[in-house]
């Protein structure tokens, strides 16, 4: 059997259990789409319950990550 192969969103979701978060640039590099797709993403695992964290004081969605 092979492995299954890791979905754009699992991989959105591991970068964001980082106990640093992660920046868009960064996920957008992950999955290759644009920056308003992946906040499009975050905003449905937002919706789907996901417990998403700002990590800088400033801007709470500079580092975001999942709590």
């Amino acid at each position: 059997m092979s492995k299954s192969k890791q979905s754009k969103i699992d991989k959105l979701q591991a970068l964001l259990r980082r106990p640093s978060g992660t920046s868009l640039e960064a996920l957008c590099k992950a999955t290759g789409w644009q920056p308003h797709s992946v906040r499009a993403a975050l905003s449905g695992l937002r919706k789907k319950a996901s417990q998403l964290k700002g990590g800088h004081p400033t801007n709470q969605m500079d580092h975001p990550r999942i709590t």
